[in-house]
């Protein structure tokens, strides 16, 4: 028996050992890609579909009317959009949405507040207008939250109802009250409340244009500081609701590090077992801006609920035509590119797909791929026609990498990738909002901050400076 006990214990010894062996050789990760459901080719392949979830009419402070938009970005070939003035909530494109105080000035400068006739509702959507061929499908319930705000405190809320966020200014009470709208509603404030109202109404959400809060074109600085990384990556992490970031904005003149950021909430958030979408859109007011940058969606079809399902699996890619050269960051480019109505092929990977350790991509209008990982180029190389292989094993410190994401550089502007997160097999960590939540005195503060005297002392110094 005590021979046999100790050939026993020698072997479960012996496993263990090995297993440990084993465990330690066999130590993996998995890429897990947003475009992994994606049919790329074939008989099923799914559509690329062009489309912006942001912009605006005359119905708030753009300066063209809601039918002389739909129709520019119809003419230039748009598959969806959405209409999202703000805080006046979008209805289909033929319907009046609810005129919001104080976008009456419109009317003082001459400005109509229109819609299209249901016959050119009906053609735009069918595609028979102007015998395009294919319809643009209308995105209705979008809502940039937080109207007049001094600090472009701004978020998108997504697939609300009709009658809900008109006027939102930024308080909110968490009982879909709005008191001391006029007065409060700046900065921090603003935002959380804005992610909040959207969430109790279970909608969904991106931040807009992070830059331009934290004036970032003026201060470099700001996207890498790690007070405003904990502040927006908290959010992201206390509000499901709210998918993520704008990346890319307009003609990314004030949000030109916001990629920068993006990479930065990346790192913070991936540890809660928490991916970061980046969003693109013209964020329009004149039509020069209709063709500036957008997504791409990769979907089965058109339609809004498609849309809405791309939103949470980020199975889509950013675009933007022009953006200024990032002179601070490594992340390129490093010179200006504005190319808005050259008519030019845009960048675009037609494949992104994963084995193992590796990632391929397959591009068209490209002309340089750069690799990005932990918020560092890892890799640069020119993008040929031939699938575009990124081989981490191959790649030193790969071990520790989050995720990676890639950009491709053309002729006609930059494209991006989701980020593809790293799953090593670590539990994620759990968030604790409570636990996060600023002292007594912070909230002082923050409560100034989100008063519109403040703002407005603020503005009066700058422009005095």
């Amino acid at each position: 028996m005590k021979k046999l006990l100790c050939v026993t214990i020698s072997i479960i010894m012996l496993c263990s050992v090995c297993g440990g062996f084993m465990t330690s050789a066999e130590a993996d990760y998995t890429i897990v890609s947003p475009y992994a459901d994606v049919e790329w080719s074939g008989e099923n392949a799914w559509g690329a579909y062009r489309g912006v979830l942001h912009s605006h009419t005359t119905w708030s402070d753009a300066d063209e009317e809601l039918p002389a938009m739909v129709k520019e970005y119809y003419s230039l070939g748009y598959d969806f959009l959405a209409n999202s003035d703000h805080a006046v909530t979008g209805v289909e494109w033929n319907k009046k949405p609810e005129l919001v105080f104080p976008y009456w000035y419109q009317y003082f400068l001459g400005n109509k507040m229109s819609v299209l006739t249901d016959e050119e509702y009906e053609a735009i959507t069918s595609g028979t207008y102007n015998d395009r061929g294919y319809g643009m499908t209308c995105i209705t319930g979008a809502n940039e939250l937080n109207h007049l705000t001094l600090s472009k405190n701004h978020v998108n809320g997504y697939f609300l109802p009709s009658d809900v966020g008109n006027g939102f200014a930024g308080y909110y009470t968490g009982k879909n009250k709005m008191n001391f709208s006029g007065l409060v509603g700046e900065n921090e404030v603003g935002i959380e409340n804005a992610l909040r109202f959207v969430e109790d109404n279970g909608a969904l959400s991106h931040i807009n244009h992070p830059g331009d809060v934290l004036d970032s074109t003026r201060h470099p600085e700001a996207v890498t500081d790690p007070e405003n990384i904990t502040f927006y990556g908290n959010l992201l992490l206390k509000y499901p609701s709210c998918l993520g970031i704008e990346v890319l904005n307009e003609v990314n003149t004030v949000t030109r590090y916001d990629r920068v950021l993006w990479d930065q909430l990346l790192m913070h958030c991936l540890p809660y077992g928490r991916t970061v979408i980046g969003f693109s859109n013209t964020d329009a007011h004149s039509l020069k801006n209709c063709d500036s940058s957008f997504s791409v969606f990769m979907m089965k079809e058109n339609t809004q609920e498609e849309v809405k399902k791309t939103m949470q699996s980020g199975a889509f890619f950013c675009v933007s035509k022009c953006l200024p050269g990032n002179d601070v960051y490594e992340i390129g480019p490093k010179e200006d590119i504005d190319v808005r109505g050259k008519g030019l092929p845009y960048p675009m990977f037609n494949s992104v797909t994963v084995s193992g350790h590796k990632v391929s991509v397959t591009v068209e209008n490209a002309r340089e791929i750069q690799w990005i990982a932990n918020g560092k180029v890892i890799m640069k190389c020119e993008a040929g026609s031939d699938p575009i292989v990124l081989d981490l094993d191959a790649v030193g410190g790969s071990d520790d990498f989050r995720y990676i994401r890639a950009e491709i550089l053309g002729e006609g502007g930059i494209c991006l990738t989701q980020a593809l997160v790293i799953d090593n097999g670590t539990r994620p960590l759990a968030f604790h909002a409570d636990a996060q939540a600023p002292s007594l005195v912070k909230r002082l503060l923050l409560f100034l901050r989100g008063t519109k005297i403040y703002n407005i002392i603020v503005e009066i110094y700058r422009a005095v400076r």
